[in-house]
This record gives C-alpha cells, sequence and structure tokens, in this order.
C-alpha cells in the first residue's frame, strides 16, 4: 500500500466509524479462510461488515470519532465488525465466537461508550431493532383484535337469541 492508499483507506475508515452504532474489535488469530468468509458473510446477512485492518491505520482512523476510547484494543491480529443496527455486529460476533474459540472478541465500542468483552457479550442477548419493532406492531395490532372482538360479541349474542325465539315460534 502506498502513502495515497493508506490515506483513502484510512478517510474511508474513519467514515465508517462516525457512521456506524456498533464496533466490535476481537482477535481473528488461527482462523482459516472458509471460516472468515463464513463469518463475514453471517455478518452480511444480518446488515453489519467485517473489515480487517492494520492496527496503526485503524488507531489514526478512530481519532474524531465517538468510537476513540476502543483504540487501545488494537494489538496483534484484529478484525473489525460494524453495524448501523446497535446489535447485530455484537451478537453476530457473539454467536459465532461461540462455535469457533479462534476468534476472540476484544470489546467495542457502542456510540460515546466503551465496551468490553463482557459488555459485547451483554449487547448481543438484546433483541434486534428489528425484533424490537415486531414486538411492538404486535402489541398494537393485539388490543385492536380484542376490541373487535368485543363488539361482534353482543352482535353474536343477539343473533342467537333472535335464532333462539325463531326456532321456538316454528316449533309452537
Amino acid at each position: 500500500m502506498d502513502r495515497a492508499e493508506k490515506r483513502e483507506f484510512v478517510t474511508t475508515l474513519n467514515e465508517t466509524f462516525k457512521a456506524s452504532a456498533t464496533v466490535v474489535v476481537a482477535h481473528y488469530a488461527g482462523l482459516t479462510v472458509a471460516q472468515m468468509n463464513d463469518y463475514r458473510s453471517k455478518m452480511r446477512e444480518a446488515g453489519g461488515s467485517v473489515k480487517v485492518a492494520k492496527n496503526r491505520l485503524a488507531k489514526i482512523a478512530l481519532q474524531g470519532t465517538d468510537a476513540e476510547g476502543i483504540s487501545n484494543l488494537f494489538e496483534g491480529q484484529t478484525l473489525i465488525a460494524y453495524s448501523s443496527d446497535p446489535v447485530v455486529a455484537a451478537k453476530v460476533t457473539n454467536d459465532f465466537a461461540k462455535g469457533n474459540d479462534k476468534l476472540v472478541i476484544l470489546g467495542g465500542a457502542m456510540g460515546t461508550s466503551t465496551l468490553d468483552a463482557d459488555g459485547v457479550k451483554a449487547l448481543a442477548t438484546m433483541p434486534s431493532l428489528d425484533e424490537l419493532r415486531a414486538k411492538l406492531v404486535g402489541m398494537i395490532q393485539t388490543p385492536a383484535t380484542r376490541i373487535a372482538g368485543v363488539v361482534q360479541a353482543p352482535a353474536a349474542q343477539l343473533a342467537r337469541v333472535f335464532g333462539a325465539y325463531a326456532k321456538k315460534d316454528e316449533a309452537a
């Protein structure tokens, strides 16, 4: 990489850090190419991204962003997982780390908050934004369904009463 490419990479990475809701840093030493590709595809499907960057360039790119506090995590073979959804990067990384002991979560950042490894794992247990939206819509729809049932119940009861009187009159 020459200087111009490095500048371009640092600028792109800086914009990525500013736009991301969550950034997770992990060691990936020992992962095979197939495992890394599997991890990247899972992250892409969930709406996040994974990058491997030189630690020095990542530290430079962190300057001036909310996630600047995680610059001390960049030692050794590190990767960066990030997403615009606050939970996706942590959830996918944590799930992949459970099945593969070679991916070790070091920590991360969510907005201006710096997270340690346990903080990232705790964040991974939270429901994603889409899951929360689905629960909210379900909660909103439930009372409407109940109201419709309550409004229809008296009409159904009246119909049964009229039907009973009609049968009684026919029998007489």
